[in-house]
């Protein structure tokens, strides 16, 4: 069985960019349980991904208790919950093990630990205080993070479809552009010229493997699910990070339209361009 090392797991497995929960809260924990598991057991990422899920069960079950000390059990489940879920994918590319069916049933039961822990902890606050407010925020809860990731899912999809239509406005392939720098066109230079502080902002925070979505769907998560609880300030934690979630929503799709302005007088240019060609 191979040796792996600590240098080997960030060097292979971790993110060029990630959430800054994740790189300062998860992933020196994460990291070193990855040296241990990948050295000394044979258990796999799809069992990891199990056990994170049924973490996640029992983080929900701790918060449908509603009281002070089970509401830390469950903020603790849950972030224990996290560690493992980004374990698995960590094991997955160190080994070269990872499959479809392991990404699919990641990203699926993410969303039903989402799912059920803000039920549980909405519910188990509504029976404890009576107030409607915790309804209505389990709601909010759950219609926020699908809209993360639909968006997420969208934005990427967006992006690749513009880069292909312009790639095939060029008449070249891809592996064709990734050889020809030049033929590489800027999609955020209107972007960019509106707003250089943000490039210097963003360059900062990608030298320290942080993205610049500074609040997305998993500090949206762990804000939920794990501040609130541990302070006892569920409903202000809740609605303060769900303010800030849009924010940052609007903001990336503020830059996608900024892009797809970009995108146009591009593929306008190489039209026009082609229209001179005797």
């Amino acid at each position: 069985m191979p040796r792996f090392t600590l240098d080997e797991v960030r060097t292979q497995t971790y993110k060029a960019k990630d959430a800054w929960w994740t790189v300062f809260l998860v992933d020196p924990l994460a990291g070193r349980l990855v040296v241990g598991v990948a050295n000394r057991t044979a258990i796999t990422p799809n069992q990891i991904t199990w056990g994170a899920f049924f973490l996640g069960l029992g983080s929900a079950a701790a918060f449908l208790m509603a009281e002070w000390p089970w509401l830390l059990v469950g903020a603790a489940l849950y972030h224990l919950s996290f560690v493992l879920d980004c374990m698995d994918g960590k094991i997955a590319r160190l080994k070269g093990t990872g499959t479809v069916l392991g990404g699919w049933l990641d990203y699926v039961f993410d969303r039903i630990r989402v799912l059920t822990c803000a039920l549980a902890l909405m519910w188990g606050q509504f029976q404890a205080s009576g107030e409607a407010t915790y309804l209505v925020l389990g709601v909010v809860v759950v219609f926020l993070d699908m809209l993360r990731y639909v968006d997420a899912l969208q934005v990427a999809k967006v992006r690749r479809q513009m880069r292909r239509q312009l790639d095939e406005a060029l008449g070249v392939t891809r592996e064709q552009e990734q050889g020809d720098e030049q033929q590489e066109i800027d999609l955020q230079q209107n972007f960019r010229s509106r707003f250089g502080w943000y490039i210097l902002v963003r360059d900062w925070l990608r030298d320290h493997r942080i993205r610049a979505h500074l609040v997305s769907g998993i500090e949206f998560q762990m804000a939920v699910f794990i501040v609130g609880p541990v302070t006892g300030q569920i409903v202000a934690v809740t609605m303060a990070t769900a303010a800030l979630l849009l924010l940052f929503e609007l903001a990336i799709m503020f830059k996608l339209w900024m892009s797809s302005r970009d995108f146009t007088r591009a593929l306008a240019r190489i039209r026009q361009a082609e229209k001179q060609l005797p």
